[in-house]
């Protein structure tokens, strides 16, 4: 986990043999996985991005990474610290 002014960028390394079950058809799983930190982001007042290290000997192509994006999030009040939030995921 990285902390700075853009937020908080998780980032998780993965076997090659489990790489398919993280990643999903199609993405669906990772778009889900980021959906759900996207949320927590909200409810936090801040940005919680993942980033999907590609273990070496990977044979799929590089791909833009989906970390990159951002979202724009609203000035109310957390109900909790970025810390918490995470803590609460219990990763």
């Amino acid at each position: 986990r990285t902390v700075d002014e853009m937020g908080v960028l998780l980032t998780l390394t993965v076997s090659p043999d489990d790489m398919g079950q993280v990643i999903g058809r199609q993405g669906a799983t990772a778009k889900s996985v980021r959906t759900l930190l996207r949320v927590i982001g909200a409810k936090n007042n801040a940005r919680v991005n993942l980033k999907i290290n590609e273990p070496e000997g990977s044979d799929r192509g590089s791909a833009p990474a989906e970390a990159t994006k951002t979202e724009e999030v609203s000035e109310e009040a957390p109900t909790q610290s970025v810390e918490e939030a995470i803590d609460d995921l219990n990763l």
